[in-house]
């Protein structure tokens, strides 16, 4: 059986070097052309008309005025009478047209009778809520018993909105057909599955779809399908038999195409005077829209604490459903843990790295070792132990400094995948694998498993990504691409290398074992004299090419790995008069096993981090509870970081042996998990006081001085 495995460090040739991404400079010149950017001959162009209503049911529908309009050139209803419709700018109809204008006018021009319906969009007071549902209690040791024993308790209520994906470029794709066949140019994080999901209900076979996104502007969780939309444009191309460009308009992309659930929760947490954590009680509840919303892991990390007692309230609302945003439950859960304990280590006079280093036993044994290194690390860099003050302990002025910690953990494992490489004669190489690339350097660490394994650089190999025709592989979600894809590249390319050897044996007079691929040539294992270069040992092979498929089988002979753990410390200044927060400095460690390329691995933290500061200062989907509309569904007035709040990023990258050993996992969730908390905590460390809820604006920072001094704001 042939074997699988990671080269040694010390044999490693382009692996964990940091190699520019291959697409770099495509996109940076504009060159690259997302899916978006498709422009067919012939091509119609499609808006949806949606309902301003949060909660109604539709009387009436009069699609022939629109029908009428020179230029429209197919009209499709989605959303009949009688529908109801659960959420503000949900779809009704949708036109397509010779022109983007046309179309839009069309969609103006139908008529629409509304009954409309009682809505409910406001969370935060689970009294108010009309229809929670409880859920089952959930309790560990003796919940009572435990805050008996405890010496110190503190309680806090906690909480984060929904906020939206934002992705710059929107839901949607351009539908053609050819005969038959369709093809869709689709914004998705899912290539290789966008065909069977458009072919059920469009009642054709999936092997007549093809997906095709070559580079596309995020998802983040939200592009898995193709959506409701989605099939009606591939419905339209095929009524009006021209290719028909569908894509979100802003406001529909922040109001429709999902969001990050609601979390909120009351949390009781009791420990000895000497900071051993004893019991945990907690009442969560939030609303990812109609569905309601799953509860989050809390206590979160710390789920050894021996006495719990938990219990969630799902809220439905008259808002779009929630789909997953990068690290599923992990912000929320590590908001409200990471803040309880700061909190009661505030109340203990006790340093919070102190308390935390004392209750990692608390943690999942895997990672007790991972944070206690990483907590050493982290505090080193941010120079923890002389700059840390107790909280509220003023300084001059009215600007006051504060440092704040997280710990957090994600999954990471590489999904299951197939690669086909290829090796020509003339010695070039290709891999195909059906892959999507969302910007985090996939085609680049595909690249340097290939050139690795063959003993070449990056820019001698060719990738292919972004096609259904190319062999399966999964959609790109719960950090799993890198693992898998590299898992996949790896096994294909070390087969067909094995071909390529056993042809080269005879020419140098050894069998295949003995040789091996470094530096551009074949040669005698320590005997560099004996080689070939590889384009002459890639003649070898005669005139047909080799062809191998590699496939990631999963564990445990997967090369990929689960289970990573990660710490980041803030430091934040608040200016007591504005209540603006500022960072200054955010410090992340972080553990991913085995780096393919520091800058890529770097740039994913860094991009975490950033997106983290985002929801913790800025990021809110405000809805009007009057006409349960999102107020602020566009890029003017949702609010998003720049590059002037984000202050300084520093990323330190556990890239020790103990850590290659266990092969690659994935790092794009994890760093985006402990931002919110670890801010949110070095806010409370600089002012005195709880700012309970995400984001902290000005305004809530100036509500909880004002509360803690009995002063109305």
């Amino acid at each position: 059986m042939a074997d699988y495995s990671w080269p040694e460090p010390d044999s490693q040739g382009v692996l964990r070097k940091s190699y520019h991404r291959l697409d770099g400079a495509v996109k940076a010149s504009g060159a690259a052309k997302y899916s978006s950017d498709e422009n067919l001959p012939g091509m119609l162009h499609a808006r949806v008309l949606t309902c301003p209503h949060a909660h109604a049911r539709i009387e009436r529908i009069d699609v022939e005025p629109a029908r009428r309009m020179p230029g429209v050139r197919a009209v499709r209803v989605i959303q009949d009478a009688g529908s109801e419709v659960q959420w503000a700018l949900d779809e009704i109809a949708v036109v397509a047209a010779d022109t983007d204008e046309i179309a839009r006018d069309a969609a103006r021009a139908i008529v629409v009778e509304y009954q409309v319906l009682p809505h409910f969009v406001t969370e935060e007071d689970l009294a108010a809520a009309p229809d929670a549902k409880p859920g089952a209690e959930e309790t560990v040791g003796d919940p009572d018993a435990g805050f008996a024993q405890a010496e110190v308790a503190i309680e806090t209520r906690l909480g984060m909105p929904q906020i939206a994906h934002m992705c710059l470029e929107p839901h949607g794709q351009v539908a053609v057909w050819e005969g038959s066949e369709l093809t869709v140019h689709i914004s998705t994080q899912a290539v290789s599955t966008i065909p069977f999901q458009l072919a059920e209900p469009l009642g054709v076979p999936a092997s007549s779809v093809r997906a095709l996104c070559e580079y596309m502007g995020g998802g983040f969780g939200s592009k898995f399908g193709p959506e409701r939309w989605g099939v009606e444009g591939a419905r339209l191309a095929k009524d009006a038999g021209r290719p028909v460009k569908l894509f979100l308009e802003r406001d529909q992309e922040v109001a429709v195409a999902g969001s990050r659930p609601s979390s909120f929760a009351k949390v009781r947490v009791g420990a000895t005077s000497d900071g051993k954590l004893v019991a945990w009680e907690s009442e969560s509840w939030g609303s990812g829209g109609v569905p309601g919303t799953s509860a989050i892991p809390i206590p979160y990390v710390f789920t050894g604490i021996p006495h719990q007692r938990k219990k969630h309230v799902s809220v439905p609302t008259h808002m779009v459903g929630a789909r997953a945003w990068r690290a599923p439950n992990h912000p929320q859960a590590a908001f409200v843990t990471m803040s309880a304990l700061d909190d009661l280590a505030a109340r203990l006079g006790m340093d919070p790295l102190e308390l935390f280093r004392k209750n990692l036993d608390l943690a999942p044994e895997s990672l007790r070792e991972t944070y206690a290194e990483e907590l050493e690390i982290a505090a080193e860099l941010m120079r923890w132990k002389e700059r840390w003050r107790p909280r509220g302990e003023r300084q001059p002025g009215p600007v006051q400094r504060g440092l704040g910690l997280s710990i957090h953990t994600w999954g990471g494992r590489g999904h299951r995948s197939a690669c086909e490489v290829t090796v020509q004669p003339d010695g070039s190489i290709e891999a195909k694998i059906g892959t999507q690339d969302l910007g985090t350097g996939t085609r680049t660490v595909i690249a340097m498993v290939l050139a690795e394994t063959f003993g070449l650089e990056p820019h001698q190999v060719k990738v292919s990504v972004g096609d259904s025709r190319y062999p399966q592989s999964g959609p790109s979600g719960g950090s799993t691409t890198v693992g898998g894809v590299s898992a996949a590249t790896r096994r294909g390319a070390q087969d067909a290398l094995r071909e390529v050897l056993a042809k080269v044996a005879p020419e140098l007079g050894v069998t295949a074992d003995q040789l091996e691929a470094v530096g551009g040539r074949v040669r005698v294992v320590g005997q560099a004299s004996r080689s070939l270069s590889w384009r002459e040992a890639a003649a070898k092979i005669g005139v047909v090419p080799i062809t191998a498929n590699g496939r990631n089988p999963g564990p445990p002979a997967d090369l990929t790995n689960s289970g990573v753990g990660g710490v980041q410390m803030a430091d934040v200044s608040v200016d007591l008069e504005t209540g603006v927060v500022k960072i200054n400095r955010l410090v992340a460690v972080q553990d991913c096993g085995l780096v393919i390329n520091h800058k890529l691995a770097e740039s994913q933290v860094f991009g975490g981090m950033i997106m983290g500061i985002g929801y913790a200062l800025y990021e809110e989907l405000v809805a009007d509870p009057v006409t349960g509309r999102p107020l602020n569904a566009n890029m003017e007035l949702y609010k998003l970081a720049s590059i002037a709040d984000v202050g300084e990023l520093q990323v330190h990258l556990m890239d020790t042996p103990r850590h290659q050993a266990r092969g690659v996992i994935g790092i794009g969730e994890p760093p985006v998990i402990s931002p919110g908390a670890a801010i949110s905590n070095a806010v409370a460390n600089a002012i005195g006081v709880r700012v309970p809820y995400l984001p902290i604006t000005p305004r809530r920072v100036l509500d909880a001085l004002a509360a803690s001094s009995g002063k109305a704001s």
